[in-house]
């Protein structure tokens, strides 16, 4: 019986790994072991990337949410801790787009802060 050669699934392989690396620099986009070397480790990065965009993402929400508060003379600590108290359950990021959206809002958000901040402090 001779011998089965991969053929066609060979070429289809090869195609398949090129055309995911259609635009890598150089050997990176021609030869199929340089190629699956270089998709490997952009998935790695991708993967890694994308849970980097959360932090970034968050970080700058509460760089927006601080410039907010100090607008309004007051702090980005403290205001999230009277929000906590006041049970309010907005995340940063729909606070954020508040205080650029909705100035008027957010400031009844913070006499809010202010106010369940106040009532903790007369309780101790």
């Amino acid at each position: 019986m001779p011998r089965a050669r991969k053929g066609a699934a060979r070429t289809q392989a090869r195609r398949r790994v090129l055309r995911q690396a259609r635009g890598y620099y150089g050997t990176k986009s021609r030869h199929k072991q340089q190629a699956k070397v270089a998709l490997m480790r952009a998935g790695r990065n991708a993967w890694t990337h994308r849970r980097l965009r959360r932090r970034d993402m968050r970080s700058l929400w509460i760089a927006r949410l601080t410039a907010a508060c100090r607008m309004r003379d007051y702090r980005y600590s403290l205001f999230v801790g009277g929000l906590q108290r006041a049970g309010v359950l907005l995340n940063r990021k729909m606070l954020s787009e508040l205080a650029i959206q909705d100035p008027t809002t957010f400031d009844v958000l913070v006499d809010m802060a202010k106010k369940h901040l106040a009532a903790k402090a007369r309780a101790a």
